[in-house]
């Protein structure tokens, strides 16, 4: 697995028994993943210490527990000088997926190195974590996403990335 160290504001602090424990700045969240297929828990004073744990339905989705009344509805974490919002959804998610990081820093990489124009579709482009890395390599992206929503938070993105000028 690929992980990027580049983060100024997230950390997977552990990951096991179908959960993962992670700051999000300096909010600490525990909420499912069936990737974490590790049967241990190593840090497992933190476990029990989360501002806010989110808890599958037997039904379909699920709801978050907060822990923490001071803890924020939406914040923001940085990455290399890029800036995402975050907020805790009703299906786990938080808004982004720190893991694509490395994928953003490939792409971009390649986008600065093209010595020409580039032009980037994104597809199912969620909140714009790609679109932010990819405008902020220089390319001109057409951001899509079905949710009227997500494309909203995407350009939340882009500008608190300050690349609002960008095509």
């Amino acid at each position: 697995m690929w992980y990027s160290e580049d983060w100024k504001d997230y950390i997977l602090i552990d990951a096991a028994g179908g959960e993962k424990l992670e700051y999000w700045g300096d909010v600490l969240l525990r909420r499912p993943d069936p990737q974490a297929i590790w049967t241990e828990k190593s840090k497992t004073a933190l476990w029990s210490k989360t501002d806010a744990t989110y808890h599958r339905s037997k039904s379909g989705g699920g709801s978050w527990e907060y822990f923490n009344k001071k803890m924020p509805q939406r914040w923001t974490v940085g990455y290399k000088n890029l800036t995402f919002n975050i907020k805790p959804m009703g299906f786990k998610h938080t808004g982004l997926f720190p893991e694509q990081a490395v994928n953003w820093d490939w792409f971009s990489n390649l986008i600065k190195n093209a010595k020409r124009p580039v032009k980037i579709l994104n597809l199912f482009a969620y909140t714009g974590g790609a679109t932010v890395a990819a405008l902020s390599a220089g390319a001109s992206v057409c951001h899509v996403d079905s949710s009227k929503g997500m494309t909203t938070w995407a350009k939340e993105n882009v500008i608190s990335s300050g690349l609002e000028d960008k095509k």
